[in-house]
């Protein structure tokens, strides 16, 4: 009997469309919806839903035209369509994209070729359309969550992904807007079901939504909240082993009174010693931290790789 995965695990050929929903968000996107939704169907994926905010510009009408299902999101912003598209998606897997032309469905086969051992794959944008400003908060914000989260992330707002139904459905999403993309891989960062793989990335069609500072600011802020929520151990103690450095500090000055003046601060001492000895703690706690991530994601992937 023929598979229907290939070398790598992933799902290929027939199966690949039947097992999975595109779920195309949309908010004003009546210039691109409809070119949007035909690149989708020339790659043979017949499952598709769009889910709108309310769009005012005829949108949703264009979609269900061309007989797309079309649903209206509950909540707020982009992180109410995510979760409507969650709830009622009946495959097993689903990829989200943007109704705005930006991403191509031909890249869709990227995600689904590591669907068998991850539960979440992000696609990583090509930089040439993406301003430099977005470029560096982008960098900026993906190198704090691989910080927070113990993982290497390069794009990790980006707006293509794959997620596992299943497993999506035992997610907590609680950040509005924008912040969706980042909670949803704090999550599977946790659970050590992330990777990503690189697509491609076109100008968009229409007005863009997105407000470059104030979106960029709430994202990197909620990558702290959420790293309080989904990986704390690892953040409090590696804030605590911030203390090395006032640490270093008072020691040093302490001992270069002594050398220099003749003049031992005993209080201050104790002081540098105290802090030096509770970021030797805090260092501790971290590794502990980080090498019990690793494990248990080895674990998680060993296992779904058995399923």
């Amino acid at each position: 009997m023929k598979s229907d995965r290939n070398s790598s695990g992933g799902l290929s050929g027939p199966a690949a469309t039947e097992s999975v929903t595109v779920v195309i968000t949309t908010l004003n996107e009546a210039e691109a919806i409809a070119k949007t939704i035909e690149e989708v169907r020339e790659e043979g994926y017949t499952n598709i839903l769009v889910v709108d905010g309310y769009s005012t510009d005829g949108t949703a009408e264009i979609a269900r035209a061309m007989d797309v299902k079309v649903l209206y999101q509950h909540g707020c912003g982009k992180a109410g369509a995510v979760k409507m598209a969650i709830e009622h998606v009946e495959t097993p897997y689903m990829v989200f994209m943007d109704g705005d032309y930006t991403y191509d469905p031909k890249d869709i086969w990227r995600l689904l070729n590591h669907d068998a051992r991850y539960a979440h794959v992000i696609g990583v944008r090509g930089k040439k359309y993406i301003g430099c400003l977005h470029r560096f908060g982008n960098w900026v914000i993906s190198q704090t969550f691989s910080l927070l989260f113990g993982v290497k992330t390069t794009d990790v707002c980006s707006g293509m992904y794959l997620l596992e139904a299943k497993e999506a459905r035992k997610y907590s999403l609680e950040e509005p807007g924008f912040i969706v993309e980042i909670e949803l891989a704090a999550q599977s960062a946790s659970m050590g079901t992330l990777t990503e793989v690189p697509i491609g990335y076109r100008p968009r069609i229409g007005a863009r939504k997105l407000n470059t500072w104030k979106h960029g600011l709430a994202i990197l802020s909620a990558a702290f909240t959420l790293a309080r929520r989904y990986n704390s151990l690892l953040l409090y103690s590696s804030l605590a082993g911030l203390t090395i450095l006032p640490a270093i500090s008072i020691l040093a000055w302490v001992a270069l009174e002594q050398m220099t003046v003749r003049v031992w601060h005993s209080g201050w001492a104790l002081v540098g010693i105290v802090l030096l000895l509770v970021a030797a703690q805090a260092f501790t706690l971290a590794s502990v931290s980080i090498l019990t991530k690793q494990m248990e994601k080895r674990l998680i992937r060993e296992i779904r790789s058995f399923a």
